[in-house]
């Protein structure tokens, strides 16, 4: 059975470029990763920090990676 598409919905495929979209993918697989390992939510209130907060993670998932 074949799916059938709206005019919106084959526009919106026309313009998906795949290069783009496997990094899409990519950057979906290591937020899945983060998240199990480190958690889903960020402890602190304040943008600035929650943000350092992030960058942390990141870093630590990447030592991590290497070693």
């Amino acid at each position: 059975m074949d799916r059938e598409f709206s005019s919106l919905q084959k526009a919106w495929n026309a313009r998906l470029n795949s290069d783009l979209y496997g990094q899409r993918s990519q950057n979906e697989t290591v937020n899945s990763r983060l998240k199990r390992k480190y958690g889903a939510f960020v402890r602190s209130r304040r943008w600035w920090k929650q943000f350092r907060e992030l960058v942390v993670g990141c870093l630590t998932h990447n030592i991590d990676k290497v070693l």
